[in-house]
């Protein structure tokens, strides 16, 4: 089976992130870049499918010219191939173009859903924007179902189906083929790249695309078309010093009288 799994760089967590101060959108610039968490554990999934089952993982990015990083990280994992769209039009897209944008690459650069490709994986969420919403967006743009936040995932002939463990119990839930399928940090332990995986990374196709490339007019991205955007922003305030208790006797009373004016009893 052919796999796509959407991939994103993202400023590393252990990084101080901020906002720019000319758009208000993610200065990526000031910080390091890695390949996000979540979609690490989607590459896992997808290469554990594809040695169950045979055929190809395709890695799809959105990114600047730095995101080839995370590409190659992919591809060291296991990965055969990448495709990655790079215009600086893209910058300050919303949720909904990149959905747009990411659907229009695939069905661009891999093929139509059951002919190009068999399934679509993706983390629920980036660690950067948060949004949680991509995935489903993209399943909707291309008409195949989606079945998210999966914790186990199992193909079986034309099927695919995924358990979806929450607060409130598990989901299971199944759909034909081809799907997209987006998986929570509990579905696996990614590998980690070996060095034969590393030099071969090296060696593997990454096609890049620009907009023109891909079909999409750059009317359709950019902060200035989004329909979200940040009109202010300003940097999180220093931490104060906590209050300090000193027992005299009288400190459960003191405890409690605090945690009561913050209204947490």
């Amino acid at each position: 089976m052919n796999i796509v799994v959407l991939v994103k760089q993202v400023p590393d967590t252990y990084s101080e992130r901020k906002l720019s101060d000319s758009d208000h959108t993610l200065d990526r610039d000031a910080t390091d870049a890695v390949l996000d968490e979540i979609n690490e554990r989607a590459v896992e999934a997808a290469l554990q499918l594809k040695e169950a089952n045979g055929g190809e993982v395709t890695v799809v990015t959105i990114g600047p010219d730095r995101a080839t990083d995370a590409i190659r990280k992919a591809l060291s994992m296991g990965a055969d191939k990448a495709v990655h769209l790079s215009d600086e039009a893209i910058h300050g897209s919303c949720a909904v173009q990149t959905a747009k944008a990411l659907a229009k690459v695939i069905s661009t650069a891999v093929g139509a859903p059951g002919e190009g490709f068999d399934l679509v994986l993706a983390g629920n969420e980036a660690s950067d924007g948060r949004a949680g919403a991509v995935p489903a967006m993209v399943a909707d743009v291309l008409g195949l179902p989606a079945l998210t936040h999966a914790r186990e995932i199992t193909v079986s002939g034309s099927s695919v189906s995924v358990k979806r463990e929450t607060d409130d119990g598990v989901t299971h839930l199944t759909a034909e083929l081809p799907a997209v399928v987006s998986v929570g940090e509990k579905i696996n332990e990614p590998r980690y790249p070996s060095f034969k995986g590393i030099m071969a990374a090296k060696k593997k196709p990454v096609t890049t695309l620009s907009l023109a490339d891909a079909g999409i007019d750059a009317s359709e991205v950019g902060i200035a078309n989004a329909l979200t955007s940040v009109t202010s922003s300003q940097p999180k305030p220093p931490k104060s010093a906590g209050e300090k208790i000193e027992d005299e006797g009288d400190a459960g009373a003191k405890i409690a009288a605090f945690l009561v004016s913050q209204k947490l009893i």
